[in-house]
């Protein structure tokens, strides 16, 4: 019987303070996870999708963005950490 493999979940860190909104970030990502708010800073509109290609903290040149791995569902507390 194969037991199915689950992914590596990812979350992404944005610190609002350094976003400067250019939309690098949301340009570059894959999966399409990031969009810009309201108030043109970047967030994560999907981060169950997140794949932790990286793409958003390599091309991101405020250095406004990292990512991390999440070990279990339970450290999710938030879908996007904003500092």
């Amino acid at each position: 019987m194969a037991t199915a493999t689950k992914k590596p979940r990812y979350e992404v860190n944005v610190k609002k303070d350094w976003c400067k909104g250019c939309g690098i970030c949301v340009s570059f990502c894959p999966k399409g996870i990031l969009a810009l708010n309201e108030e043109g800073k970047v967030y994560a509109k999907d981060p169950e999708k997140c794949r932790g290609c990286g793409n958003c903290e390599i091309y991101c040149p405020d250095f406004a963005i990292s990512l991390g791995r999440l070990n279990n569902e339970s450290e999710r507390q938030n879908k996007v950490n904003a500092r």
